[in-house]
């Protein structure tokens, strides 16, 4: 980060800290939330997108090699005119991402410019392409997706993460928290081990005291 963007954001830090300090208030005549004149104007260069880290999530896949690992494992599609499997696949995930509850929440991205750019793609399928494209899996295809994906997670690991953090991890599995232990720890005697905020053990995970 710049160091100029790193000044601005401290000064709005400590702004927003002066704002928010406790006070004794006099009573007050009117409401806390009081209307003024806005001002709106439409910049040239710089747009704006909600979803900022979109494009970071895409460069994580296609860095991590999830992108070619889809394209090699999944054949829904004869030809790609224009779209991949992984087009598809990630266009789903990315509107869920985004806040996207339903297929027909990716129209509102297909007229977002900025989020299109922000994936460097020049189109993204629509509602209905979407849906004909996840009529295609065959209960064979779910497994080969799986495959694909679970294949960059060691590779993930052994990239991002040390040794010791290699060891546990807890993953959101079906709403519900189970544990993962590396090849090199499953050989220890102490089943009980304290990864990231949370505890697990033979009964479960749990949440160690007093984290947040």
């Amino acid at each position: 980060m710049k160091t100029k963007d790193i000044k601005m954001l401290r000064k709005r830090k400590q702004r927003l800290q002066k704002r928010l300090e406790r006070q004794q208030w006099s009573k007050q005549s009117e409401p806390m939330f009081r209307a003024q004149n806005i001002h709106y104007e439409m910049a040239d260069r710089v747009r704006a997108i909600d979803s900022g880290g979109i494009g970071a999530f895409h460069m994580l896949a296609k860095n991590s090699g999830l992108v070619e690992a889809i394209n090699k494992k999944v054949y829904l599609l004869k030809r790609h005119l224009p779209y991949h499997e992984s087009d598809h696949v990630l266009n789903i995930t990315y509107n869920t991402l985004t806040g996207g509850t339903c297929l027909d929440d990716i129209e509102l991205r297909r007229n977002d410019e900025t989020y299109m750019d922000a994936l460097g793609a020049d189109r993204i399928p629509d509602p209905t392409t979407a849906g004909d494209f996840t009529r295609r899996f065959s209960e064979e295809d779910v497994g080969e997706l799986m495959e694909a994906i679970n294949t960059i997670r060691p590779q993930m690991w052994k990239k991002q993460l040390s040794r010791s953090e290699r060891a546990c991890t807890a993953l959101m599995v079906d709403s519900e928290f189970s544990r993962r232990t590396s090849p090199a720890a499953r050989h220890r005697k102490n089943d009980r081990v304290a990864c990231g905020g949370w505890q697990s053990s033979r009964g479960g995970v749990q949440p160690e005291r007093g984290s947040g």
